[in-house]
């Protein structure tokens, strides 16, 4: 039989002819060693508390968006640059989800279901696509802001070592989806073909690997190669036009090598495939009648596969990130399913004749019962398609319109600073947010991870209390930007006097976020100016926390001194006064503070000083004048007294306190 000739007609069980791969069970063994090494690593996590940086592709988005180096991004490149010079032998034979694939499909045919692959010429590129979005897209950004696209560290072990990934119920979720889902609908590695972004990756190096698949003068075309091949590969055309596989699917699972009845194929270093030519033997000729071999190979039609891509494409942008829970992998295989599914009722409605699986679903333009219970599911399908939309568009503009309110969120989150009362702009987006995020409440099927500080900063500023703590309480617990709802907490606190909350919150946030300076400060801050003694513990604690980790901090270093101040401890006070004027040389409130200090201790020669040094950095502060004028009056000398009383009434005529000290010298009343 010439190469390039039809398929003979294999019996209905082509297993029954076609002996078993000898790679198969090696294969199976070795994906199942990749899982144990996969639990291995979670374990040692899980005992030692930190472990290397997850092996995964995905992690080499760091690279791309930081510029950091981890162990994802390492092992991601070595896998590129073998496969330049291997092929795609890692998609094979190391790959979890081409196991989960694997063993999807084995199910479905132990229970009488054979995968069959969908051939679309459209949704091959998506792959390409999801790789330039993931790895391609952060980069390019980095350039256009300015970032260089050089190594800017390394992290090569993590104690958060599962905060990449999604939580068990979403995991799990994802692996049904994209192995199961993907199999069944879209064939066997369906996931493969076209979602995997990493695949992208491979197939590209794969294009100019050495060794590959080929065949000699054996070959008999049994066509055994293409029938037992789970990559949708047409091994017995590649090999009949090229003398090899050059299709970039070809995983080197070694199937089609191993049942091969002449032993014609087998992995070969040789020719590029990049430059391979259709031979002359394996052209379509007299011997080889039937359609074009691209028609064979993508059989849709061009509306066909117009449905593929717009229903695809819809999917994605719904489902993904749906309800906050729905990863990136997982909408891509979603997405693929649903275009399958979109196609189906495409050819349901449209055809007066239509089968599906052996199953006649409709005849002459009536469909059957199981055409019926098809169209209904598609129907459901079809609203909650619709329904997430509805949702995933309220949640948009939910977060656009909490968005529009970021720069008092700045203010409000220093805590201990007064902020200026929000606009109204501002007031009309919280009022947006309120109403865009209330309805997801109403009408979502599931809560939506990731709005809740959302719906807390709108009711914060439309001046819902209630509404907020509400909101904020579950933000905490959800882990929804939780350090900054338990910032706000605290500002809460404070302004209901609740001073055991304040601490509370502060400890929290303290706990959640230990190398981030405004708990340690707010919540002190806060504390102290309530002005309970109880409370000065507290905040000096803070303080003191606050400056093991941030000892160049003057803003803690000054408040300490001002909690040493309140609780009668001068010279603990004068002691952290200095300190800040050493961080801060122009630190205006130490220096008078300082000054204060020194002065009530006796020192008046250097409170006279430090004064002085005020004045001259700030000469129209009229209060300034009065602090040195009651030092020199502590010193006995009058006459320095009466001329910087004389210059406080020139900055500010009327001053209640010059006025008075000026007219105590007049009248040689005592003066202190």
């Amino acid at each position: 039989m010439k190469r390039g000739a039809l398929l003979p007609v294999l019996p209905s069980n082509p297993e029954s002819t076609i002996r078993h791969s000898r790679t198969s069970k090696w294969r199976a063994a070795v994906l199942i060693a990749i899982h144990v090494a996969i639990a291995i690593h979670i374990a040692h996590w899980l005992v030692a508390g930190t472990t290397v940086t997850p092996v995964e592709p995905s992690e080499a988005m760091a690279f791309s968006k930081a510029g950091i180096i981890n162990a994802g991004f390492l092992f991601f490149a070595g896998a590129i640059l073998l496969t330049a010079l291997f092929g795609r032998w890692f998609c094979g034979w190391a790959c979890h989800l081409v196991a989960l694939q694997d063993f999807s499909r084995w199910l479905l045919e132990k229970a009488g279901l054979r995968p069959r692959p969908l051939r679309s010429r459209l949704l091959r590129f998506v792959p390409y696509l999801a790789f330039a979005y993931m790895f391609l897209w952060p980069a390019a950004y980095r350039l256009w802001l300015g970032d260089s696209l050089g190594v800017q560290g390394s992290e090569l072990t993590t104690g958060a070592f599962w905060e990449t990934f999604p939580g068990w119920v979403v995991g799990i979720l994802t692996l049904l989806v994209c192995s199961f889902a993907t199999v069944y609908f879209l064939g066997a590695k369906g996931f493969c073909t076209y979602s995997c972004p990493y695949g992208a990756a491979f197939a590209v190096a794969e294009k100019v690997a050495p060794l590959r698949v080929r065949v000699n003068e054996d070959c008999e075309g049994s066509g055994h190669c293409t029938a037992v091949c789970t990559s949708n590969v047409r091994v017995h055309e590649e090999v009949a036009k090229y003398g090899m596989v050059i299709d970039s699917g070809c995983m080197k699972c070694g199937d089609c090598v191993s049942v091969c009845p002449n032993d014609a194929l087998s992995f070969s270093f040789g020719k590029l495939p990049l430059f391979a030519q259709a031979t002359a033997a394996g052209a379509p000729g007299p011997a080889a009648p039937g359609p074009d071999l691209a028609k064979r190979a993508y059989p849709l039609t061009l509306r066909e596969e117009a449905v593929l891509g717009i229903s695809f494409f819809s999917a994605f942008v719904v489902f993904r990130g749906l309800y906050g829970q729905l990863p990136f992998l997982m909408s891509l295989g979603l997405a693929g399913v649903l275009a399958f599914l979109t196609l189906l009722g495409v050819r349901l409605a449209t055809r007066r004749d239509f089968a599906y699986r052996h199953r006649t679903l409709k005849r002459t333009g009536r469909l059957r019962p199981q055409g019926r219970w098809l169209a209904a599911g598609l129907a459901l399908l079809a609203i909650f398609w619709l329904h997430s939309g509805w949702m995933k568009a309220e949640a948009v503009q939910g977060r656009r319109a909490v968005q529009k309110t970021a720069r008092l969120q700045q203010q409000m989150l220093q805590i201990a600073a007064e902020s200026a009362p929000p606009n109204a702009g501002e007031r009309a987006a919280a009022a947006a947010a309120a109403r865009h995020l209330g309805r997801l409440e109403r009408w979502g099927l599931f809560p939506w991870l990731g709005l809740d500080s959302g719906r807390a900063w709108a009711a914060w500023i439309g001046g819902d209390l209630a509404g907020f703590r509400a909101a904020s309480s579950r933000a905490i617990v959800r882990h929804d930007s939780a350090y900054e709802m338990l910032l706000l907490t605290a500002r809460d606190a404070a302004d209901r006097g609740d001073l055991a909350g304040l601490a509370l919150a502060g400890e929290r946030a303290v706990a959640l976020e230990p190398r981030r300076i405004e708990a340690y400060a707010g919540a002190g801050i806060l504390l102290a100016r309530s002005g309970s003694p109880e409370a000065l513990p507290a905040a000096a604690s803070f303080f003191e926390r606050g400056t093991a980790h941030f000892p160049s901090s003057s803003v803690l270093a000054y408040n300490r001194g001002i909690i040493h101040a309140m609780q009668e401890q001068p010279e603990r006070a004068v002691e952290r006064f200095r300190q800040v004027l050493t961080l801060e040389p122009g630190h205006r409130e130490a220096r008078e503070n300082l000054a204060g200090m020194l002065a009530a201790t006796g020192r008046l020669e250097e409170a006279v000083a430090l004064y002085r040094e005020a004045i001259a950095a700030s000469p129209r502060d009229a209060g300034l004048h009065v602090l040195l004028a009651q030092t020199w009056l502590a010193m006995g000398r009058d006459e320095a007294a009466r001329a910087e009383l004389a210059s406080a009434l020139q900055i500010e005529p009327g001053h209640p306190q010059a006025s008075a000290l000026a007219a105590a010298l007049a009248s040689q009343q005592p003066t202190h």
